[in-house]
């Protein structure tokens, strides 16, 4: 039985090179950070609801916090040690989701 390779921390100019893709992003003690407002907690939810099923997808799994409308996830790669395209991948995601559940900041 074969496991998948992990991917591998990203240096410091590969990350600024990726984070200028996900300018509503910032990299907080070595991990990508974002802070989201819904309209309401259900679409908070649904939200996050929506996000799982793409980390479950990727195999990659965020940090985060829910209070009523917000959510606030922040990203690393444990395994790793750091920042991988892993992040940056579930990051878009993120923003793409975030949209459709009317997220405001």
């Amino acid at each position: 039985m074969t496991t998948a390779a992990r991917p591998t921390k990203l240096t410091e100019a590969e990350i600024e090179q990726r984070a200028g893709d996900l300018k509503a992003w910032s990299v907080e003690a070595g991990k990508l950070h974002r802070a989201y407002r819904f309209p309401n907690f259900d679409e908070a939810f649904g939200f996050m609801s929506a996000v799982a099923l793409e980390a479950k997808a990727l195999d990659h799994h965020p940090e985060w916090s829910n209070v009523y409308d917000r959510v606030v996830i922040d990203l690393t790669t444990h395994d790793a040690g750091g920042l991988t395209k892993l992040d940056f991948i579930l990051a878009a995601r993120c923003e793409q989701l975030a949209a459709d559940f009317g997220a405001r900041s």
